[in-house]
């Protein structure tokens, strides 16, 4: 049982229990917490034995510490760039024991290529910002709002860096918003990313799809695989029963 250093974690913060091998995150109430679309997109990705893994967007560091709990990969990096998230997700990498695993670093995914090497990583991740209309918004650098509009980044910057940091056949995988598809595909193909499997999430089996999930792979070839949706409610407040397997329940 690992024993957990509490001193790691601030006055307006709390700890999370992952319900994954042990593993908790520090979290800021007030602030931006991760949501089902984390969790539902470590799950969704694969990583092969010995596979190094860069998680772009990483916010609080959930992504990377899922995926050293569920994957068999080398080595995890965060890249975040507020400094304030950054720190936390360090913390939790702390809190857990992951040192010699996972790596968070502050950067900006628009100067990427001045950090990371070209093709020094297997597979990216990334839980990007969905939104591109800031129309109404008061602070366009408040936190939550950096994490959810493209205010400080654009999903051309995204994919731009995944496929600058692959080598031919590495693997890309994001969620994002079904609306922007159209647009995801073109900018994946624009970067020589090719998209090789997708997966719709709905609400209800009634209800049309909020989230979507998609892998591509550099150089890949024009063939793509559409996977069954993933209901995420069977009923009001009752989670499906493949929601409850992937949270461990």
């Amino acid at each position: 049982m690992k024993v957990m250093d509490n001193s790691l974690v601030k006055e307006d913060e709390r700890i999370d229990d992952l319900q994954c091998k042990g593993y908790r995150l520090i979290q800021k109430p007030q602030g931006f917490c991760f949501g089902v679309d984390a969790v539902l997109l470590s799950d969704f990705v694969r990583v092969k034995p010995g596979a190094k893994v860069l998680d772009l967007c990483t916010g609080s560091g959930v992504i990377p510490i899922l995926l050293a709990a569920k994957t068999k990969g080398e080595h995890y990096t965060g890249l975040e760039l507020q400094e304030e998230y950054a720190d936390m997700a360090g913390r939790s990498v702390k809190l857990n024991t992951l040192e010699d695993k996972i790596d968070i670093i502050c950067g900006d995914v628009r100067s990427g290529r001045q950090i990371f090497k070209p093709g020094s990583f297997s597979v990216v991740t990334v839980n990007p910002p969905y939104m591109t209309d800031n129309h109404g918004l008061k602070n366009l650098y408040e936190p939550k709002t950096i994490a959810r509009h493209e205010v400080a980044l654009s999903l051309s910057d995204v994919v731009s860096l995944a496929s600058y940091v692959l080598p031919e056949s590495g693997n890309f995988f994001m969620i994002h918003k079904p609306f922007r598809l159209a647009e995801i595909f073109y900018v994946m193909k624009e970067y020589h990313i090719e998209p090789k499997r997708m997966r719709l999430i709905h609400p209800y089996v009634d209800k049309e799809p909020t989230m979507v999930m998609i892998q591509g792979t550099k150089g890949g070839k024009q063939r793509i695989t559409v996977e069954p949706p993933l209901i995420i409610y069977q009923a009001p407040h009752v989670y499906s029963e493949e929601i409850g397997r992937i949270y461990g329940k």
